[in-house]
């Protein structure tokens, strides 16, 4: 069953415009299924998946290849796995007898990201693809067990609670012993499972990379290194602090959320809702669910946080240009807000303000801030 994903107008028509496409994320979130969906309307598009050898090897003499279908639109499903690639890519999308597209699809790889950057820069679009977001999935399940489960498709769309935590347990257990070695990462998954665990733990908090590597018995430095590959790779969010021209002494440690409710939930060893709603981090999980969304409902704007060393705090601000959209957000159906979040809006001054709670009805509070849930934003 195909579900349709909000990126694939925009991809379609950089298909259209572009003469390269990539669609990064992590594995498992649905790209080689989006990207059978934009090929499989037509004859004149060609899908390879490179883990196959059937489909490699009709690449071993790959300039051939291509210009033997140059008016068609060519995907290739892991393509960091053949970095080589793109220089031949970049020859092909200059040769004024090519009338096709190439639609990349890569699983978080840092070859990715370095090579087609280096190789394929003024021809490519970048788009990545997340989990599941709520509004792909509205009215395919309710919102507790989407919060519960995460967007991982197989996940999220398992037949239990159960069966959903045993993916989410043996996609860990595979991202950690197979898929880091495979995108040229050479880690300890021993000590990568740890970190991330407590990570975990940490979820919406400013991360302490010091206390981190005491704990560890690591470096300060090794840790920074371990976390930036979940980062890259699309496990973590490292949310910035905004630091406008302010006199305020402002909090420069970033936060850090695991991007995935589900993944979090598992790491925490967190059986079901019932549970979750009673543990320290079901307000915190609320808040990367709905800052994971937002990102997505908002693209192409900077995210941040504020927060000042007296405790003015603001969850997220979106920001393009000199617009500011500032966000807090609260899992209470009746929001209270604090006065260091009212301090904290006279420090940045937003052009709008919204609270994200849970509320039956969105209603409006002093200052013109809007109190609205999830499906009145979206």
């Amino acid at each position: 069953m195909y579900i349709p994903r909000i990126l694939t107008e925009r991809i379609r028509r950089s298909l259209e415009n572009n003469p390269v496409t990539a669609i990064i994320g992590a594995r498992q979130v649905g790209k080689s299924t989006l990207a059978r969906h934009l090929t499989e309307a037509s004859h004149r598009n060609i899908y390879l998946d490179l883990e196959r050898p059937s489909d490699s090897v009709l690449l071993s003499e790959a300039e051939d290849f291509f210009m033997l279908h140059k008016d068609k639109t060519i995907c290739l499903d892991e393509i960091q796995l053949r970095p080589g690639l793109f220089p031949i890519i970049r020859s092909i999308v200059d040769d004024p007898s090519f009338t096709g597209r190439f639609l990349i699809l890569g699983s978080a790889s840092p070859d990715l990201l370095r090579q087609s950057s280096e190789t394929l820069a003024g021809r490519i679009a970048y788009f990545e693809l997340p989990p599941f977001v709520w509004k792909e999935v509205q009215g395919r399940c309710d919102w507790q067990t989407y919060h519960f489960r995460g967007g991982f498709p197989r996940a999220l769309l398992s037949s239990n609670n159960e069966l959903s935590l045993e993916w989410l347990e043996n996609f860990t257990t595979t991202f950690l012993e197979r898929d880091l070695s495979s995108f040229g990462f050479n880690l300890p998954p021993a000590t990568l499972n740890r970190l991330w665990k407590m990570l975990a733990h940490l979820h919406g908090q400013p991360i302490n990379f010091s206390q981190l590597a005491n704990a560890l018995g690591l470096s300060h430095n090794t840790v920074r290194h371990y976390t930036d590959v979940l980062h890259k790779t699309f496990m973590l969010r490292l949310l910035s602090p905004w630091h406008a021209n302010s006199k305020k002494r402002l909090v420069k440690r970033p936060k850090v959320y695991i991007r995935d409710a589900g993944i979090l939930h598992s790491l925490l060893r967190i059986q079901n809702y019932e549970e979750l709603f009673v543990h320290p981090v079901f307000g915190y999980s609320y808040e990367g669910l709905i800052i994971e969304n937002l990102l997505q409902k908002f693209p192409g704007r900077e995210a941040f946080f504020y927060r000042t060393s007296s405790g003015s705090e603001i969850d997220l601000l979106l920001v393009r240009g000199k617009e500011i959209l500032a966000f807090e957000i609260k899992a209470s159906s009746s929001p209270t807000l604090s006065r260091s979040f009212w301090h904290a809006l006279e420090e940045v001054q937003p052009d709008q303000t919204f609270v994200i709670a849970p509320v039956k009805q969105a209603f409006r509070m002093k200052n013109g801030v809007e109190v609205v849930d999830m499906d009145f934003l979206l």
